[in-house]
Formats: C-alpha cells, sequence, structure tokens
C-alpha cells in the first residue's frame, strides 16, 4: 500500500527537523568536519541517532522506499555550509 502524499511531506519536514537539529547542536564539530573532509566520520553517530529516530517515527515502507533522511542532511546541513573552506569544494 503506498503512503499518503500527506505521510511523504510529513516524513519530508521531519527528516529537515532532525537534521536542523544535529546542525544546531553540533555547529563547531560539522564546520571542523568540513574542512577537514571527514563529515560523515566524525558525525556518525549523530547522524546514525538522527536516522534511527527518523525510522522510528515513519511507517517501515516509507522508510525503505525513500532517503528523505539522507537528503535532509545533504540540504540541512551541508549546503547551507558551502561556505566553510574545504579541499572537497
Amino acid at each position: 500500500m503506498a503512503d499518503p502524499p500527506d505521510e511523504k511531506a510529513k516524513a519530508k519536514r521531519l527528516a529537515r527537523a532532525i537534521a536542523s537539529d544535529i546542525s544546531l547542536y553540533n555547529d563547531a564539530k560539522i564546520v571542523k568536519s568540513i574542512e577537514q573532509d571527514n563529515f560523515f566520520d566524525a558525525l556518525a553517530d549523530e547522524l546514525s541517532e538522527g536516522r534511527e529516530l527518523y525510522r522510528r517515527r515513519v511507517s517501515a515502507e516509507l522508510y525503505a522506499q525513500t532517503n528523505y533522511f539522507e537528503r535532509a542532511v545533504v540540504d540541512v546541513i551541508l549546503k547551507l555550509k558551502a561556505k566553510v573552506r574545504s579541499k572537497i569544494w
């Protein structure tokens, strides 16, 4: 059974809210990890915790079929830190 569009919108908002919290509470760590090109390693615990929270709050089908949390990490955390000097961009 497909998830209704409203459920998808809620899941996207939840993913963005979780990513926003990660960004808010780990700003210095995020900046340092981007500068050192180890973002995913440095924030592995925070991202794992956020992903698990997201997984618990959306349907199993929606979680399996979408990448909303990963997209939120890129859009909410990394994209907003694009001005941080890094050899990766």
